[in-house]
């Protein structure tokens, strides 16, 4: 019996493990391309809806709060439903409502296609992961999650990139559009590609075992300290990708909106860290690599107080090199930590992590409006102290503690 329950999990280099990886990147690329195109044109939809700064985020902070809440669930609805089938409709359903936000430009409308989109994307973003979980042979589960984190990675610069550079040529609108037509086409590919789950177990919708897996995950120490570390980490990132456009747009870089676009390009560094993330952990352990790649992201967030834009684009690089080698890091862990509830402790750490994203995201929208960028840093350091500290304490064991 565990010989034909090896046998069933996908191993690496085979047909299709590849086929696996490449629908997962291009889901990755669709849902993450879709939540954050909006974020270059930040200073464009405060001028068009004539909003604040604070409030120009609110398209994308919208999104990652229906994002984070939908997390909660969708998982439990994959387990009665299935994960491909729950995938499939997440993308072509993402991929309309970018389209339709384009097409009747009202702030509120907008907004609302936001959170749609929001709840849309967590029907990848949670169910990936545990189709990852258990498709994939235990020893290649972290290979492929670098991977499908790469695909991610690689949708945030992508959306970023093509809405940055295109906004300065068309409307926000069109550029909207196009990357909405593509989404549409990467949604037709995934389902004709991504093989059926073969090691999936239709569970019925129960209140009892939603509640159980949830107590679970939340009595392990080491998962808490992981949902903590996605709340400040991706809060940190997305707070310093919100304000930069502003940063820079001001004296003394004052950059065109293109380059502000093409700034997205520093994500090819988290595209390369976050399957290396994995390597470094077999080899010298997550609770050392976790640590470093944080300390890596603090030197970085001072790097870029340095008011030269040579400086401030390599630290721009390394900060995201390190987040996601951090991201990548923490959550492969929790898909080997929450053995028994994995969907749940995978939606649970998303849940953080956008969470962290919308609040920290939005919130240091403040911070930037009444004390700049110099403020922005100090409060952000503030942030990955405590995400330093609870680094520290994933080394320690429970016993310690006592």
């Amino acid at each position: 019996m565990s010989d034909l329950a090896a046998a069933s999990h996908v191993q690496y280099g085979t047909k299709p493990f590849k086929a696996i990886l490449f629908s997962l990147f291009l889901a990755g690329f669709a849902s993450f391309s879709t939540l954050y195109c909006v974020q270059p044109m930040m200073p464009i939809l405060a001028d068009f809806f004539t909003v604040t700064p604070t409030q120009s985020s609110f398209p994308l902070s919208f999104s990652t709060v229906a994002l984070a809440i939908g997390l909660l669930f969708t998982g439990f609805i994959s387990d009665r439903f299935g994960r491909k089938p729950i995938m499939v409709l997440a993308l072509f359903l993402a991929a309309i409502l970018l389209i339709l936000s384009a097409l009747l430009p009202i702030w509120s409308f907008f907004l609302t296609t936001r959170i749609f989109i929001g709840i849309a994307v967590s029907g990848v973003a949670a169910v990936a992961m545990t189709y990852i979980g258990e498709e994939i042979r235990q020893q290649d589960i972290g290979f492929a999650m670098g991977l499908y984190i790469s695909g991610t990675a690689i949708g945030g610069m992508g959306g970023r990139l093509i809405a940055g550079v295109l906004v300065d040529f068309i409307s926000w609108q069109a550029a909207t559009l196009i990357i909405g037509g593509l989404n549409l086409l990467i949604a037709i590919t995934f389902y004709m590609l991504l093989p059926a789950s073969k090691n999936f177990t239709a569970y019925p919708i129960r209140f009892s075992r939603f509640r159980d897996a949830f107590v679970a995950n939340l009595a392990d120490r080491k998962l808490r300290i992981l949902f903590l570390q996605g709340f400040l980490l991706m809060g940190c990132f997305v707070s310093v990708f919100n304000y930069i456009s502003y940063y820079l747009l001001a004296k003394p870089f004052e950059l065109s909106q293109v380059w502000i676009g093409v700034i997205s390009i520093a994500y090819l560094a988290g595209i390369y860290s976050s399957p290396r993330a994995a390597s470094w952990g077999n080899r010298i352990g997550r609770e050392r690599v976790l640590p470093m790649v944080i300390v890596l992201m603090l030197i970085a967030l001072w790097l870029m107080s340095i008011a030269h834009l040579a400086v401030v684009l390599a630290a721009l690089v390394l900060f995201t090199f390190a987040f996601f080698a951090a991201h990548s890091t923490a959550s492969s862990w929790v898909s080997i930590q929450a053995l028994q509830y994995r969907a749940v402790g995978s939606s649970l750490y998303l849940f953080s992590y956008y969470m962290g994203s919308s609040l920290l995201g939005s919130g240091s929208g403040l911070i930037w409006e009444q004390w700049g960028w110099s403020g922005l840093t100090w409060v952000m350091t503030a942030v990955l102290g405590v995400a330093l500290y609870g680094a520290w304490r994933l080394k320690i064991k429970p016993t310690a503690l006592r």
